[in-house]
């Protein structure tokens, strides 16, 4: 009886085996087929794909930008050679543009006139000026409403002048994304700033 059960036990054994081998090699192929599948589609091109930003791209210190508005007469005349970047700070370059007129305005719930000369800045390509420029009048015109809502106190304070930056910055960029669909300003700047 003892050779029965041996055999039994043996006999056993291998058809338990089996089935576990058969079900190891389908997951084990399984795995395989679909790392291939996917390494497949990756190499031609239909797996994951880098987007590109759409709209006005960052452009890096060094880089020609594509959109950059002509050299004005004189400019790069005189000793000035050309545009060299420092190694250090921002990994992108800055550009600015600065607002032919000033802006004057009564403060909120005030007596008091503001009389600001700003400039903003963009670290994206040129498109980004050149709709500010295109576009001067309409954002103009929402600053000033902007400028009117702010209190006087905020005016005499860092804190206050820091939220109006950011406020301006703001609507120039809700102006350029309802006009072109991208904003795209970083900064407003205040060139002077005189309350009387």
């Amino acid at each position: 009886m003892s050779d029965k059960k041996n055999k039994d036990e043996g006999g056993d054994a291998p058809k338990g085996k089996g089935k576990l081998g058969l079900i190891l090699v389908a997951v084990g192929m399984l795995v395989v087929g679909g790392g291939g599948a996917a390494g497949a589609m990756m190499f031609l091109g239909g797996g994951h794909e880098e987007k590109k930003e759409h709209g006005p791209q960052l452009i890096r210190k060094g880089e020609e930008d594509p959109y950059a508005p002509p050299a004005a007469e004189g400019e790069g005349e005189e000793g000035g050679g050309a545009h060299v970047d420092g190694d250090g700070g921002d990994e992108y370059r800055t550009a600015y543009y600065t607002f032919a007129d000033e802006f004057t305005s009564n403060l909120k719930d005030s007596d008091a006139l503001v009389q600001l000369a700003l400039a903003c800045s963009t670290r994206r390509d040129g498109r980004v000026l050149m709709w500010v420029k295109k576009h001067e009048l309409a954002i103009r015109s929402q600053m000033l409403a902007v400028i009117a809502d702010t209190h006087e106190d905020d005016m005499y304070t860092i804190e206050g002048k820091d939220r109006l930056q950011k406020r301006l910055t703001a609507t120039i960029n809700k102006v350029l994304k309802t006009k072109e669909g991208y904003g795209g300003v970083d900064a407003v700047y205040f060139r002077s700033l005189i309350i009387q």
